[in-house]
């Protein structure tokens, strides 16, 4: 079953609460998504390591619920 892209958004959020996120459905299937997740909390932490954050904030859903997620990770300007 694909993931809602609300559920996504507000599993990141949860995990990182200053985060701004924004969720696009790709492929218009629900199984497709990019997210673009922008937070303080990454500031001086490497790319490598923003990303498992976000992936630690799905809950291990990757590659199940959540078949693909193009992630873009910035700091706040």
């Amino acid at each position: 079953m694909p993931m809602d892209a609300g559920a996504i958004e507000g599993m990141i959020r949860a995990a990182l609460p200053d985060a701004v996120v924004e969720i696009t459905d790709l492929a218009g299937d629900g199984d497709h998504y990019a997210a673009r997740v922008v937070s303080e909390t990454f500031r001086g932490v490497t790319r490598v390591r923003q990303h498992q954050m976000v992936y630690a904030a799905l809950g291990g859903r990757m590659g199940g619920e959540l078949h693909a997620l193009q992630l873009t990770t910035e700091v706040p300007a």
